[in-house]
């Protein structure tokens, strides 16, 4: 990692300090237990800091190499490693997944009704791999709690985090529930990056794991990112919490009795990795330098642009979302895996058009500014991640020291 005063990568020290100052106000009211924070430029780190616990119950203090639950930060990584087949020539973005996954041939559209009694009709075509990348199949998620396909999830146990399952094993019943908008019509948060991950074994003839680790974590020398907390690492390990109704915390996942201690049957490319900070920065770093780090090459250089590039008609609020966690998602697209800003002034916050970005459940983002040559990475664990507009006030701290 190298390291930089700010002044040589054109911040400010002293503005780059309120970022301290906010974060401790965070951990000191006891509305988060501990934060890391990371801002880099030229890619060089300006700025690193930790502040708080790890571990509230246990005392122990958030360091800069500790290891988080990063949830949909594991999204990027899974889209990376499908995007590595797609450069093999193994599918192109408009193939039907039910050439590989035929149980999701001949899919229904949710039309009517509730979760008990419903009506379908017919999908007016098929769910293809851009659709999955670019959250536009008609999947969600059940906990999103919005709709009666949502419900649908909850009831048939469609969740990619809790159940014990193989992979593969999902798939069958996940297809069997109606999709809740046309493939291609809306952007719809949903599974279908756990979908990518199943597509990834079926092409690769790998475990979806041992693919990750092997041709993405590995070469990119995240030894600390995984989809359990390795025996070694258990002592850096964050507990998880939610808000209690007094507005302090409430554990809901601890350090040392998580179920992440142990590998786990079902392999979620949606949101199943740990990591830290160190690690996450150099997966940053291999997406700003187009596709390599340290003379590995894992994406050519047109692949990561294209990726990183708005694949929507419009933003998302023309999707049918316009917002999502605590952000408007007015003047904000999506690529394949990452969300794509297309206008700062209409999305409301600081930032650069094509800048890209995205977060997990428990409060975790990224973002990279091409325009900038920046990258900030934000590490905390509360669950979910419209508790507090954490990730807006960093992106205007980190902004605001830019002085050259």
């Amino acid at each position: 990692m190298l390291r930089a005063t700010p002044e040589q990568v054109g911040l400010c020290s002293h503005r780059l300090a309120r970022i301290g100052a906010w974060m401790r106000n965070w951990t000191d009211s006891g509305r988060l237990s501990g934060m890391v924070t990371l801002v880099a430029r030229h890619g060089q780190v300006a700025y690193l800091d930790s502040c708080g616990l790890r571990d509230v119950a246990a005392g122990l203090p958030m360091s800069e190499d500790s290891v988080f639950r990063i949830y949909s930060m594991t999204k990027p990584l899974t889209s990376v490693a499908l995007m590595m087949l797609y450069e093999e020539g193994r599918f192109q973005l408009d193939d039907p997944i039910a050439r590989h996954l035929p149980m999701f041939a001949d899919m229904r559209v949710f039309s009517g009704g509730n979760a008990e009694h419903y009506e379908t009709v017919a999908a007016n075509g098929p769910i293809t791999f851009k659709h999955l990348l670019t959250h536009t199949s008609g999947l969600t998620y059940g906990f999103l709690e919005a709709t009666p396909v949502d419900a649908l999830y909850r009831q048939q146990g469609i969740d990619f985090q809790s159940a014990e399952v193989p992979l593969l094993d999902m798939m069958a019943p996940l297809a069997a529930l109606p999709l809740l908008s046309q493939p291609g019509a809306e952007w719809n948060y949903s599974v279908a990056t756990d979908v990518l991950g199943a597509l990834l074994e079926v092409l690769s003839g790998q475990p979806f794991a041992q693919f990750l680790r092997e041709r993405v974590l590995m070469p990119l020398a995240m030894h600390d990112t995984d989809f359990h907390v390795r025996e070694e690492n258990r002592g850096r390990f964050t507990a998880n919490y939610t808000r209690a109704r007094d507005g302090g915390l409430k554990q809901i996942d601890g350090a040392r009795d998580s179920r992440y201690l142990q590998p786990r049957c079902l392999i979620s490319g949606g949101g199943g990795l740990v990591s830290t900070v160190f690690d996450y920065f150099r997966f940053c770093c291999f997406m700003r330098n187009r596709g390599e780090l340290d003379g590995v090459r894992l994406l050519g250089r047109k692949t990561v642009e294209f990726m990183t590039c708005n694949h929507l008609r419009g933003d998302m609020a023309d999707m049918g979302q316009p917002r999502f966690s605590e952000s408007s998602y007015t003047g904000i697209g999506f690529g394949l895996g990452f969300s794509v800003m297309i206008d700062p002034a209409k999305a409301e916050i600081v930032g650069s058009p094509g800048e890209y970005a995205w977060g997990g459940a428990a409060s975790t983002a990224f973002w990279i500014d091409p325009v900038e040559d920046m990258a900030v990475i934000l590490l905390t664990q509360l669950l979910p991640s419209s508790t507090y507009p954490l990730r807006r006030q960093l992106r205007v701290l980190s902004y605001q020291a830019i002085v050259d």
